[in-house]
């Protein structure tokens, strides 16, 4: 009796193992990646691109408890050196890189980086982020009413942050200066990491950024407006621009890239694993919680999706002048 309970245990042990790997996988199409994944950062830590990664690395650990997510760092020119580099990576699909719309779309327009869009290979849209105004906490600014007075009566005095030259904060700001009738000075910074401490410490007037920074910084910074179609829940007393008089829906899409040499079926894994990633609950809940509005663009709809997304900003590019240096 011993023997043969021995013998059934030990077959029960054998067949778990064998089983523990499929159980990790389970969930992932095609299964999990077969060594550790290298996600390369165009950003410094601490923006909102790095937040969405850690994000991901903790969700991606629990449905791959054998691999690791490895986050890289390759900061500078608002993301356009990590881009401008992508395609040197190994196209083995172990390699992803986080990519920012419309930023590849307008800076190859402005022509001060080294790569164009059709150089980007974009395998999944993950999330959106809408743009939003904010001042320091301690601003005498107390509404946008009162900040639109405060730019009007200096102009071009008002010093506004942004993550990036040529990027949808440098937009946003651009835009902002149209519909409004005034004049405040972009000041660019390497990421929204790198602006968070001179906003905060009100070493510059405000920033035009999303609303993730306004989430994580309550307390700390005062937004005035929202480029949402209805305030955000996080923020209910914050106006949207509709409110205010200016059909303003916009922000920035995030996604991940490959390189050029990734094969096709190696993106459609990629892009499975992504979609995988953005409907699992513990991910919808820290998107929620952190401001991030998830989108599920895969490699199926993306050819429509960057065709009908990179006409709308070169028309935008148009009206803010990129290009005409």
């Amino acid at each position: 009796m011993n023997t043969t309970l021995t013998r059934w245990l030990g077959l029960l042990c054998l067949t778990l193992a064998c089983l523990t790997p499929v159980a990790m996988a389970q969930g992932i199409p095609g299964g999990c990646p077969e060594k550790n994944l290298l996600y390369w950062q165009a950003f410094p830590p601490g923006g909102e691109s790095d937040l969405s990664a850690r994000h991901q690395q903790v969700v991606l650990k629990k449905k791959c408890a054998a691999i690791d997510t490895i986050i890289q760092y390759k900061a500078g020119a608002g993301g356009g050196l990590m881009w401008s580099q992508m395609n040197n990576l190994p196209g083995d699909g172990l390699n992803v890189v986080g990519i920012n719309l419309p930023h590849i779309v307008f800076q190859p327009i402005e022509g001060e980086v080294q790569y164009k869009t059709a150089d980007i290979t974009p395998v999944y849209w993950f999330h959106y982020t809408p743009d939003v105004l904010v001042v320091p906490e301690n601003s005498p600014i107390k509404s946008f009413a009162e900040f639109i007075a405060a730019a009007k009566a200096s102009p071009g005095k008002m010093n506004l942050g942004g993550s990036g030259l040529n990027s949808a904060n440098h937009a946003a700001h651009e835009r902002l200066n149209a519909a409004f009738g005034i004049k405040s000075t972009y000041v660019p910074y390497k990421g929204t990491g790198d602006m968070s401490m001179a906003v905060v410490g009100a070493q510059i007037d405000g920033a035009v950024t999303y609303t993730p920074f306004a989430i994580a910084n309550k307390g700390k910074v005062r937004p005035l407006a929202v480029a949402m179609e209805k305030r955000h829940p996080l923020m209910p007393n914050v106006p949207t621009f509709r409110e205010l008089g200016v059909d303003w829906i916009d922000g920035a899409y995030r996604g991940i890239g490959a390189p050029k040499s990734t094969s096709p079926e190696a993106r459609k894994k990629i892009s499975d694993m992504w979609a995988t990633l953005n409907n699992d609950p513990e991910m919808k809940e820290l998107a929620a919680k952190s401001g991030f509005e998830l989108v599920n663009i895969g490699t199926d709809q993306m050819d429509a999706f960057m065709k009908e997304r990179t006409a709308l900003y070169i028309e935008g590019a148009k009206r803010l002048g990129l290009g005409k240096k």
